[in-house]
């Protein structure tokens, strides 16, 4: 069963925070204040926090800058999931991935219809792996950060997590490219 081997050091990762919006601020950005408050409550680090517009390429460009930084090792996004003509960032973030994390979503819909029911169907939370960093794609409402980070996020990024977790396996996400 899932648990946190106490016995095991904390490892902190940087974590960057991408809010897609046309509209919203630093100042307005509730949900990126919650990713922001409880990356750090957590132990880990705040590598870099931005807002882009609701644009495709825009979207997509910061990841790849993201992924290229070495003091980046994850990635969330909050915002654009939906099913509108402007919800692009599940398209940019597919775009930048090299390996798509699939249980993820099913993951975050299975946590999401306890709380908000059917409606989850309308969320396409994503994960996925590129250059050796994680980045996750969250729906924009300050819940579902929270329930995404709270359920999923806080224990994978977590090195003392047991059985298995993402931070473990940090070192070995790139060693398709080491091989002879």
């Amino acid at each position: 069963m899932s648990r946190i081997d106490e016995s095991k050091p904390f490892v902190p990762v940087r974590i960057a925070v991408l809010t897609v919006s046309d509209s919203r601020t630093l100042a307005e950005d509730r949900s990126g204040d919650t990713l922001v408050a409880r990356l750090t409550e957590a132990g880990h680090v705040l590598a870099d926090r931005r807002i882009v517009r609701d644009e495709r390429a825009e979207i997509a460009a910061q990841l790849r800058a993201w992924v290229a930084d070495p003091g980046v090792d994850v990635v969330i996004s909050t915002g654009g999931t939906g099913l509108t003509g402007r919800d692009v960032t599940v398209e940019a973030h597919r775009e930048v991935y090299e390996k798509e994390i699939e249980a993820f979503a099913t993951v975050f819909t299975m946590i999401s219809m306890q709380k908000i029911g059917t409606s989850a169907v309308q969320s396409r939370a994503t994960g996925g792996v590129a250059g050796g960093t994680y980045l996750f794609a969250l729906p924009g409402s300050p819940g579902a950060c929270r329930d995404a980070w709270d359920e999923i996020l806080a224990l994978q990024l977590d090195y003392r997590h047991r059985p298995c977790n993402f931070v473990e396996i940090m070192p070995r996400l790139e060693e398709h490219l080491r091989r002879k």
